[in-house]
């Protein structure tokens, strides 16, 4: 079964249906191309939520 998903070539800045680049230069999977598109918004968003949660877990159970 080939895989259509698409993603996203961090080297080209190209999304690519299926995996296309080595494992190293692509970001994915995305359901569509358009998601694709916007890989390192994503990624800023996701790692603002990480950093969040970090923060939050460091500061668990303090001022108790």
């Amino acid at each position: 079964m080939a895989d259509t998903r698409w993603y996203f070539n961090t080297v080209t800045e190209e999304p690519e249906q299926g995996p296309q680049s080595p494992v190293d230069q692509r970001m994915g999977p995305y359901d569509s191309r358009e998601e694709a598109l916007r890989a390192w918004k994503i990624v800023r968003e996701r790692n603002l939520t990480w950093d969040q949660q970090d923060a939050q877990w460091k500061d668990w159970g303090r001022g108790r």
